[in-house]
Formats: C-alpha cells, structure tokens, sequence
C-alpha cells in the first residue's frame, strides 16, 4: 500500500515514500529532500553464502547524470563505473550500517541508492543514507537499525545543519555525521584547521538533529514493517571454542604478544596447523573435515579473546606499547632524484612513500559528477599494493579502500594547499604503500606533507595524521581502553578505528570505521585530545627536524611558469585560426600554454629563457595600443610621406615626416631605414582604428 511520511529536516521537509515501486525488493523508499529525489532498494539471498566467514554486505551509490540534466561525456553515451564521490559515498552508506547486522548473518545482502533529481541545496547523499536506514528498517531483513545522518557546516562562526550550495561554499567544515538514538556510528569530515571543542560541538548538534530522523523512522517501522526472516546462523560453535581454549588459550596469550607482525603470523600459522592436528588425531579425519569451519572460527574468536584480555585487563598491547605509545618513527625526503618532491615515512612496520608531480593548469582532473565541482587542481592518490602486506598475488587496480584513503589524505591537505594565484600548477601526490601493519593512510598524510615541502610547494601549514583505537568489555560498555596509533592486529580485533589529520592549529579532516553499535560523546572527546597530542608529538620531533619549511625553489625538473594577463578580446589573437598562432609559438619555444578565459595565461617552460621568449611573443600579440602611450616597433614601410611602423599585436601606426623630428626633414630615408627600431609614441587613433605616431615630441622630452 503506497504511503508517505513527512517530516522536517534542517527546515526543510523530507519525506519518505513506499509502497509504490520496487515491489519485489526486500525493501524500498523514495526519499524527497526539497526536489532531491533518492530511491534505495535493499535485497537480501534466501540462502546464506558458503565458504565465507563475513557478512556480505554490498553498498552501491548510483549518479544518474539526468538527475542534474546532464548526457554523459564518454564515448558511449551512459554512465560507467563509479566516480570517486560516488565510491566514497557507498563507503559512507555502508559504514553505519554493517555494525547493525546480527554478527552470525552470512546471506549476501545488497544496499542499491538510485539519484533520481538533485536540488543543490539539498544534498543525495544525505538522503541515501537516510533512506538505507529506512528501506533496511521496514524490510524483513534482519536490522538492529534505525540509523540517520545529516551534514554539517561552519558557516560565520556558526553550526549549520544540512548547509545550502551558498552555505557549503563558505563553509569551514564539511562534516558528515551517522547515528543511531543513543550514540554516533560514523564520521567523515573535510575541514579547514577546526578545533577539537567546536567539532565536538558540530558532532553534538548532529546527533539531536540524527534523534529526531531515527524515531521518524521507528514509527515508519512500527507501522509498516515487516517481520523480520529467520537465518541459519554462523556463529561459533560454543562446545568447539570450550575445547581449543582449555587446551590453546595460554600458548595463543603468548603467540599473539610477538613484537614482529611476521612473527607474530608464523605464530597464528602454527598453532592453527597445531590445533587441526589436534582435532584430527583426537576425533578423526572425517570429525575434524566437518568441523573446519567452527575450528576456524574459534582459533580465530581465540586470538580476539586474547588480545583484547591483554589490552583491556593488563593495559598490555601486543608488541608490548604503552596504551598512548606511538611506534618508532622515522622519515627522509627528496629519495627519487629526477622527481619533482618525494618521501618515505615509516611509522613501525607501515611505511609509505609519496612522490608529487607540478604540471599544468589545463591538467587538473576533470569531474564528471552530480554535484556543482567541476574540476579539482590538488588530487591525491593512494595505492595499496600486494607485495606490502607480503601477498602473492597481482595488482588489480584501486579498488574503494584505496580511492577512500586516498581521499581522506586529500582531504586533509586541501586546506594547506596554495590558491592557484599564489601557485598556478595543478598538484598530483601518489602515495605508494610500501609496508603495511596499520594506519597507512595516516601514514600517506605526514609522507605527502614531507614530499609536498620537498616540492617547494608553499603550504600554508604542515600536517600529520594519526588513528586511536579502542577495546570495549562486551559486559560493560562504559569501560574500555583508548589505542593511540594502532597496528594491523589492533584494527582487526579492535573496535574501532578513528583517524583525524590536522595542523597544530586544528583538524583538516576525520574518518571513523566502527564495529561497535556506536561510540558515546566521551570517547570522541578522547580521540580528539589523544590524536592531536600524537598529531603534535610527530610533526615537533619526527617532520619537521627533517624539513621545517617548503624548500625555496622547485625541483629543476618541474616545469617553470611564467605569467601575465592580457585582454579578453586579445585571446583569440593569441591562438590564432585554428590555433595556428599558439602553436607556432610552442613550436619555437618548446614551452606548454594555458590560457584562461579570464585572460590568464600561464607559460610553462623547462628554462627560463625559452618561458621569457614564449612570453614576449605573446605579449606582442596581444599588445592593446592606447593614445597617449609610447611603444617600440620596426619600421616596416617608407612612402614620400612618412614610414609605418608595426607595433606589434597586428597594430600598425603612421609615422608622418612632419612628426619625425623637430628638424626639417627632406626626405623620410634621410632618417629611416626599414628594419629600425624606433620609439614612437601614439598622437591619436582616429574613429577609424588609424594609429597616428610622434618621434618629435619625444625629442623635446629629452631635451
């Protein structure tokens, strides 16, 4: 039966509709944020999905470039694979969600968000996250939900929720916060050097506006929803588990305390080998073949038991750190030679290199999206490959964990990068992961500050990036211990993992991965004052020791860049029919040129003597001739009643005989070659465009 439900969101009503499309799916909503119009499908397989030890949970965030009125630009006419925005917003969808799937659930359940209409001022991807949490709450799927989240900015001092186009481009913060009615299950956030208390308070305002979405989805559920399907459950079997603890847990205590993560694997390898070989001399091959799966999953739930006893009773970490210990660190700049700024920062066993490249205005990446970016100048990259978790197998190409990664570390150096006046090249980090045992793309932030200052690109401040993670008592969720900068194993049987990059002076950008039901406002306040203590700590004594500033000059291998403005109406002078004049000009300086419609042109030279040459012959070009100005030019012609001189730029003056000089001139050859250059200045330029010139008073000048 087709219903619809309204409410008020940030002022502004939003309303969710179901029961008139999509009936097939498990669950189905069309969400209306102003004339922004999301519709999400959730389905889930009958029949749980063998030979995983996961909750197959997919999350795909569609733009339809008609929701904008846009044809797509590729060659076929019809939207491909995902943007980046697109994949980053699935990771945002999924991230509040998973934690709030029962844990023994292995049916492949799929999450599909459609853009169908976008408003500027209201933004889709709020909406799909909300209508997630809706189409999964009145579903019969199993959901301990409902969840919600809003944006939010910092506008004149000021929290604003869900922020308009106008709004967002003055912004400070670009926050996105998920929820559930009790406590915060997602941050993302951009932002421009906040501080701790004020994006504390942006949380807090978050979650009343994130309450308030979550009982108007209850009672949605309350009255429609439907009963929830029965599952066969993947949870361990408990007389299996018995059995490996009484006999394995204190060699596993022991195993897992290894200060070496190689180690520490060939530890779990062992055993594991071990504990089957127990099983399969005790009960037999068949007995243990039919139990693989439970012996699997109890050596696996035995090592988390372990760990996290050993850190949330004795306060002891597995390579045996303090809790707020930081790994050692070390990092060093300009490794690559023939680069344009490069770096390696290890933290422990991760290690990342990052090496940047300057290039052209005309460079920059193209976007192809719903939103009102056009083009970005500053992009970052970030690449995981196999060889740096000691993997076997070949590279694939990024997939979303490392376009989100590689995103965040944008994020967080976006407010340091140079405005395009102060340095007009477009930017390229790629931050190479070279060892991998945690927290890589925190890693990838403080090696790209060090390659970027390598570069002799003049950031405005540096930044460091750092994750806190935590262990909670299953009994008593009001006591945990907090992690400062956690290791692979931490993050894998952890509860968390909270990475905030930033300046000494603020945030620059926050991503928050939990597997928890959600955290409380203290333990945010927490991570807040132990990440920038960290943040701190790594920039006074590991960075900037290093490289304290952005080196004076760039790379002599990065391209030089010369500028000027000329006349808009002189442009297409400039690039001539065709581009024939542009071209003639690269052609004989072997420089690079962009030229903007404002009337910006940027010469990029590999020296400076062709950029210096590039330039003057656009200058000439595109020279505007004003009466009352002096110039220098050729004489080009002589006639019996004067010589025509060519200014440049096509402009073309007279020089009559009687302006030649004071003195009587008899003849124009008597004083004139062609060839010469002369300086003239210009007497008066008629209602017909004729330039009229004057030596003679130039005479009197120097006299």
């Amino acid at each position: 039966m087709f219903k619809i439900y309204e409410t008020e969101l940030a002022g502004r009503k939003l309303s969710i509709e179901t029961g008139k499309i999509a009936e097939l799916a498990n669950g189905s909503v069309v969400v209306r944020y102003g004339e922004t119009v999301v519709m999400v499908n959730v389905t889930a397989a009958k029949e749980p999905k063998e030979g995983i030890d996961f909750f197959p949970l997919s999350v795909d965030y569609e733009e339809k470039l008609y929701a904008v009125g846009k044809i797509p630009g590729s060659f076929t006419k019809r939207e491909g694979k995902p943007s980046d925005k697109a994949i980053l917003t699935s990771r945002a969808i999924d991230r509040p969600l998973r934690p709030l799937f029962p844990k023994d659930f292995r049916n492949d359940t799929v999450v599909i968000a459609t853009v169908l209409s976008v408003e500027p001022d209201n933004s889709p991807e709020v909406c799909a996250m909300i209508g997630a949490s809706a189409a999964l709450s009145i579903s019969d799927i199993p959901f301990g939900g409902p969840t919600a989240a809003v944006n939010v900015g910092y506008v004149d001092n000021q929290i604003v929720i869900n922020p308009t186009l106008e709004q967002r481009e003055k912004s400070r913060l670009n926050l996105t916060v998920a929820g559930t009615l009790d406590k915060i299950t997602m941050i993302e956030a951009g932002a421009d050097e906040i501080p701790n208390d004020t994006m504390l308070e942006a949380i807090k305002v978050a979650h009343e506006e994130i309450k308030k979405i979550c009982n108007f989805i209850s009672d949605i559920k309350a009255e429609i929803g439907k009963p929830k399907f029965e599952y066969p459950s993947f949870a361990t079997n408990p007389e299996v588990y018995a059995e490996i603890e009484a006999n394995f847990k204190d060699r596993m205590y022991q195993d897992v305390q290894a200060t070496d993560k190689t180690v520490r694997d060939e530890n779990i390898e062992k055993i594991t080998e071990d504990i089957n070989n127990y099983y399969t001399e005790k009960y037999g091959e068949e007995v243990a073949t039919e139990k693989a799966l439970d012996i699997a999953n109890s050596i696996h739930d035995l090592e988390k038991a372990c760990v996290r006893q050993m850190i949330l009773e004795e306060h002891k970490r597995p390579d045996g750190r303090k809790i707020d210990e930081i790994r050692p660190l070390s990092c060093e700049v300009g490794v690559l030679p023939r680069v344009h700024g490069s770096a390696i920062f290890t933290r422990g066993q991760t290690q990342v290199m990052s090496v940047v490249t300057l290039g052209m205005k005309s460079e920059e990446q193209e976007l192809d999206g719903l939103d009102e970016e056009e083009s970005k100048r500053y992009m970052h990259q970030y690449n995981f490959p196999p060889y740096s978790v000691g993997e076997a197998r070949t590279s694939r190409g990024p997939g979303r964990r490392e376009i989100g990664h590689g995103a965040l570390a944008e994020k967080a150096l976006v407010p340091v990068i140079p405005s395009e006046d102060e340095f007009p090249y477009s930017i390229r980090v790629v931050s190479e992961v070279l060892s991998s045992n945690g927290s890589t793309s925190q890693a990838s932030i403080c090696g790209s500050t060090l390659a970027l200052m390598d570069a002799g690109v003049p950031i405005k401040k540096p930044v460091a990036g750092i994750s806190t993670g935590l262990v909670t008592d299953k009994n008593d969720p009001n006591r945990y211990i907090m992690l400062t900068d956690i290791q692979g194993i931490e993050d894998f049987f952890g509860d968390m993992d909270f990475k905030v990059g930033g300046t000494k002076d603020g945030i620059t950008a926050i991503q928050v991965d939990i597997k928890i039901d959600g955290l409380t406002y203290d333990i945010i306040k927490e991570a807040f004052e132990r990440t920038k203590v960290a943040r701190d700590y790594i920039l006074d004594n590991v960075m900037l020791p290093v490289i304290s500033k952005p080196r004076e000059d760039i790379s002599k291998y990065a391209p030089r860049i010369m500028m000027t403005t000329i006349s808009t109406e002189k442009i297409k002078d400039v690039i001539g029919p065709g581009g024939k004049m542009i071209n003639k000009i690269i052609d004989e300086t072997g420089v690079k040129i962009d030229i903007s419609d404002d009337g910006k042109v940027c010469v990029y030279s590999n020296d400076t003597e062709s950029g210096k040459k590039a330039l003057d012959m656009i200058l000439d070009i595109a020279k505007v001739i004003e009466a009352g100005n002096i110039y220098t030019g050729k004489v080009v012609r002589i006639m019996p009643f004067g010589a025509f001189i060519d200014l440049g730029g096509g402009n073309e003056g007279l020089l009559h005989i009687s302006k030649i000089s004071s003195k009587r001139v008899e003849k124009v050859e008597d004083v004139l070659s062609i060839g010469d250059e002369v300086t003239v200045k210009v007497s008066e330029i008629d209602s017909q465009g004729r330039i009229n010139l004057n030596m003679k008073d130039l005479e009197a000048r120097e006299d």
